[in-house]
């Protein structure tokens, strides 16, 4: 069998207040349907994060209910899980119906986790559909009196629908966590302080290939037949180095999993770019002018007066400025706020403006200064 391994759609997202619905419907009708169609796959497989929040705008479910028509039109079947974005119970709306139509879901953790069985020309292979969960769920669904933590929790649950599974099925697990040794990105919401929702990888050892969601960089994650397909696009600038695709799995009778990444391409990239600002407004060969979505990181040691609504001509999807140099030095002068205590104001302008500026005020500045030092204070005593 050959399917399809995705997940982190994030439907519906916002970036730097842009709202990327559009730009998602670019990319999954573009590239990602005539994948789907050139591949010759007979499942997709969405390992959660289906939208960016819990109630996600109108755009956002009309926009997954057109790829959901368009993969059952190709006689493809989906299948589907709720991450941590998603509201669970929302997402399973109409699982009954859905499912006569060759599409799969599951929001909420179930105690009889049943497998979704697909047949492929060896025969039965069968799907166990982990969504997302809380600790605090699972010791309600069966009944815990313990205390646990996300890996117990999620052992609980994957045993429960791995019991579900004959010995000799093959088996593929789908599922939203974080699994201990994983490497996250800026655009990922954290599921419990300081590793406390770590999973161990060794909860899915059984079964020949786990489609993992939740991380955004595409990774493998203990086994090579664990893997994370990462998110459907760059969420966020940390991610600017990262490729974003989809994996495509193939299992044989055997039970052995083969699987490669394949690379989407988006309308408009997230990039980084790093120069002074003169050199990016002039040099147009180093850098080009572009629509990707772009963040400058100005090394100017020196405040650029406008520089965004400059810089915005070249890039009209400019982003943000960040200016690393400069926020360096506030960070600096910030420390010294015990010292400024004891100083004079005039000493302090002076040494905010060294700071600044990177040199000293002329004596003619300095004489300015103290002229408009001593004009507040007079009009200070005459208030007083």
């Amino acid at each position: 069998m050959r399917f399809i391994h995705t997940a982190d759609w994030h439907l519906g997202r916002y970036f730097h207040g842009m709202h990327l619905t559009e730009e998602q419907r670019v990319l999954l009708m573009q590239e990602f349907l005539p994948l789907v169609r050139d591949e010759k796959v007979q499942a997709v497989v969405i390992a959660g994060d289906i939208y960016d929040r819990g109630i996600p705008p109108v755009e956002a479910v009309d926009l997954f209910d057109e790829i959901l028509t368009r993969l059952t039109e190709e006689k493809v079947q989906v299948l589907f899980i709720a991450g941590n974005h998603d509201s669970a119970r929302r997402l399973d709306f109409g699982r009954r119906l859905l499912r006569n139509a060759g599409v799969f879901v599951r929001g909420e953790p179930e105690a009889e986790m049943e497998p979704v069985v697909l047949q492929d020309e060896y025969g039965p292979i069968a799907f166990q559909l982990y969504p997302y969960v809380e600790p605090a769920e699972i010791r309600t669904l069966f009944g815990e009196t313990e205390s646990m933590d996300f890996d117990q929790a999620t052992a609980r649950l994957i045993e429960a629908g791995r019991v579900r599974i004959p010995d000799r099925m093959r088996a593929v697990a789908v599922a939203h966590a974080f699994l201990a040794g994983g490497s996250g990105s800026d655009s990922e919401r954290p599921l419990a302080a300081g590793g406390a929702g770590n999973v161990s990888p060794s909860r899915f050892r059984d079964f020949q290939y786990t489609c993992m969601g939740h991380l955004h960089n595409p990774q493998q994650a203990g086994s090579a037949n664990i893997r994370y397909s990462g998110s459907l696009m760059k969420y966020s600038f940390d991610e600017a180095e990262q490729h974003k695709g989809v994996n495509i799995v193939e299992i044989d009778g055997t039970g052995r999993a083969a699987q490669r990444f394949q690379e989407l391409k988006p309308r408009h990239d997230v990039r980084r770019i790093r120069g002074m600002f003169e050199a990016i407004q002039r040099d147009e060969t180093a850098y080009p002018p572009s629509d990707d979505f772009i963040e400058v990181d100005l090394l100017d040691k020196k405040p650029v007066l406008d520089a965004f609504n400059q810089l915005k001509l070249r890039y009209p999807n400019l982003m943000q400025i960040l200016r690393p140099n400069i926020m360096v030095q506030q960070d600096h002068w910030q420390l010294q706020g015990q010292e400024a205590m004891q100083k004079s104001r005039q000493d302090l302008f002076e040494q905010y403006y060294q700071q600044m500026k990177g040199e000293g005020m002329s004596p003619e500045q300095q004489a300015v200064l103290s002229e408009c030092i001593r004009e507040i204070d007079r009009e200070e005593a005459e208030r007083s």
